[in-house]
């Protein structure tokens, strides 16, 4: 009668541990960075919906931003201090990837200052771009959505999100 397991057997155990965790782990990141992805683009829903709130209130004109600021020190308009005032929740400034610069600077996002000022009924990026699905108002200040850093999620002026590679950079 056997009472337990070989020295072979333990260690075929193990190995075939080892690789399930192996397979698990970088699936579970994936599937954490896409969620984090998606909040994103959540988020950037809720700034199209604030911003909405702004130009009912202000004549279908685009707000007078700035694209960003460095600190929270600086004195400037921009879309976290700007179209706060039409969301209930002032999470949607800060991207659950960004693990740093919404502390610093109060959002994870870039306003497309280019718009600043402009009818939305007419909005044009460097005149010749007049269709709305393809004029970025809000994008990710970084590449933080992997796989492919190189995208970024923008909101777009017909209000659909998408991760999409960078249109511009920061300022």
């Amino acid at each position: 009668m056997r009472r337990g397991f070989t020295l072979i057997e333990l260690a075929v155990v193990m190995a075939i541990v080892g690789v399930l965790i192996a397979l698990i782990i970088p699936a579970y990141r994936f599937t954490t960075h896409r969620a984090e992805s998606a909040k994103c683009l959540g988020n950037l829903r809720g700034i199209g919906i604030a911003l909405n709130g702004w130009l009912g209130d202000n004549n279908m004109t685009m707000p007078p931003l700035a694209a960003g600021r460095k600190t929270l020190s600086e004195e400037v308009p921009v879309i976290d201090n700007t179209l706060d005032k039409y969301t209930d929740d002032r999470r949607i400034f800060s991207c659950p990837s960004d693990r740093s610069l919404a502390r610093t600077t109060g959002t994870s996002y870039y306003w497309n200052n280019a718009l600043s000022g402009q009818s939305a009924a007419n909005l044009n990026l460097f005149v010749f771009i007049t269709d709305l699905s393809r004029i970025p108002i809000v994008v990710d200040k970084e590449g933080w959505h992997r796989p492919v850093e190189q995208k970024v999620n923008h909101l777009f002026a017909d209000g659909h999100v998408a991760n999409q590679l960078r249109l511009f950079t920061e300022p």
